[in-house]
């Protein structure tokens, strides 16, 4: 008898540990349901933009490099005009998730010293690497120069001023490398641009750059001869992508051919009176983006690289929010829905 009692004591203790494992169980499921609600409610109230500690590093995790081994589209930092404010600006930048900065040694539009100091400053703030920065800068001719503040002498041959420029660049960026070194144009003659072109496939050569691009190209016949004349191929083509130039239809078909990437800038403001149609905003009420993102989302989906200018904390958060989203693997739009973008655009069918 003393032997059953015990057994069913020993039950009865067994059942009521299990019902207290079971409440506890449930207590702590809803305690970390109302934590997950709680940093849920914080991050959409803060626009995911790194303001909690927890996005902070989300944030801190994007790397240039990882980027481009994933062969993903991304978006660049523009930096032109942005003069005593550029230093914030592209520490505001980096900081809500861009890794792609483009400037160049042109004192005219760009304060390049700026750029260094503001990437150099957030990446202490978050603890990122160089490698984590893609710095693209470019070698401005005296053409585009402001003549009483030019980088270089003046009266120094085209290879000369290019390394001087490279000097300058270095130093103004704090870096020992650039990724990615640009012509700013191409010269009156095609002689002077293959001149200059050598000099910079030394760069690479040395170790001191890792690609060379050029911009503001927009005739065919000269970027093929300077893609067939080049040693070291140029990996970019940045222009201006707009109506003028038939948006690059013909360029960009033959970057796609040979592996370039296609670079745009002016990409919102060529294109502002179709944003402002009633089309693309019915696209982005149903997509839920801004006109602007629709803009950025295209051109990521065609594979560009669109770079954004933008000064305003709340449009970088958007930005970075729509690459990630694409990055992520996720289709903004269909074929269709591309083509009918186009079409509001005005690009021509090829």
């Amino acid at each position: 008898m003393v032997q059953i009692a015990n057994k069913k004591h020993d039950k009865k203790v067994s059942q009521n540990v299990g019902r207290l494992i079971i409440i506890l169980s449930f207590t702590l499921l809803y305690l970390n349901f109302g934590r997950a609600q709680l940093a849920g409610s914080q991050e959409s109230d803060q626009n995911l933009r790194g303001s909690s500690s927890s996005s902070k590093v989300l944030v801190a995790a994007i790397s240039a490099s990882s980027i481009l081994n994933a062969g993903k589209a991304y978006l660049i930092y523009g930096t032109a005009w942005k003069k005593g404010d550029t230093k914030r600006l592209v520490s505001e930048a980096v900081h809500a998730g861009f890794r792609f900065i483009d400037t160049a040694c042109q004192p005219k539009h760009y304060n390049e010293g700026g750029v260094g100091d503001g990437w150099v400053d957030a990446a202490k703030d978050m603890g990122l690497r160089r490698e984590d920065l893609f710095l693209q800068t470019k070698f401005t001719s005296l053409d585009g120069q402001d003549p009483d503040n030019v980088p270089f002498d003046k009266e120094d041959s085209i290879p000369q001023q290019v390394r001087t420029s490279l000097d300058v660049s270095l130093k103004n960026l704090k870096t020992a490398y650039l990724d990615s070194l640009v012509l700013h144009s191409p010269f009156r003659r095609m002689e002077d641009t293959l001149t200059a072109w050598r000099v910079m496939e030394s760069f690479v050569d040395d170790g001191k750059v890792r690609q060379l691009g050029i911009s503001n190209c927009y005739d065919m016949k000269v970027f093929k001869q300077l893609y067939d004349e080049a040693r070291i191929k140029p990996a970019v083509l940045q222009n201006r992508f707009y109506q003028d130039s038939h948006f690059d239809v013909e360029l960009r078909e033959f970057c796609a051919t040979v592996g370039i990437r296609y670079q745009s800038f002016w990409t919102l403001t060529a294109s502002r009176k179709a944003l402002k149609s009633d089309d693309i905003k019915e696209i982005a009420y149903e997509k839920n983006l801004t006109p602007q993102t629709v803009m950025f989302a295209f051109m990521l989906t065609l594979g560009h690289l669109p770079l954004s200018g933008t000064t305003s904390p709340v449009h970088m958060a958007e930005d970075v929010a729509i690459m990630e989203r694409i990055q992520g693997g996720e289709v903004i739009f269909d074929e269709m829905e591309m083509q009918a973008i186009a079409t509001i655009l005005g690009i021509p069918e090829r």
